[in-house]
């Protein structure tokens, strides 16, 4: 049976070993919100990180606050693009609303930004539909 990716970067990074890339844990949130996971997902935030979704900004103070967050999502997708430099990553998604956790509808591409910090998201955040994020948000 394959081991999800969430798990193998959270046992690499207990065991003292470098914290996973930052592309690493993006891909392995991805993989936690298009599996339903949102305790995974969750898991990969740090505490305090911030999101900013649709003008919202919002501060994750807890693990529970995470999950939450991570569950209201509407849509589930794959990543098509990335770009990564140091701890920030952009990445361009195909999503499709996530309804059960299968993926339907019509797909709509999304620009997002993330900052990760030893092996946590500190940073997530919705650049917009089609919106090309800008090298000052880096």
């Amino acid at each position: 049976m394959r081991r999800p990716l969430v798990l193998t970067l959270l046992a690499l990074a207990g065991c003292g070993g470098e914290p996973p890339s930052a592309e690493s844990v993006v891909r392995a949130w991805s993989e936690s919100v298009n599996s339903g996971d949102n305790a995974a997902a969750a898991r990969l935030f740090a505490h305090g990180a911030t999101v900013v979704r649709e003008g919202d900004v919002r501060t994750l103070r807890s693990y529970n606050a995470a999950r939450g967050w991570n569950a209201s999502l509407r849509w589930c997708g794959h990543i098509v693009s990335v770009r990564a430099r140091g701890s920030t990553v952009r990445a361009v998604f195909v999503l499709r609303t996530r309804r059960q956790f299968g993926c339907i509808g019509r797909p709509e591409r999304a620009y997002t930004l993330f900052r990760v910090r030893d092996g946590k998201i500190v940073l997530w955040h919705q650049l917009g539909e089609g919106q090309e994020p800008d090298e000052e948000s880096a």
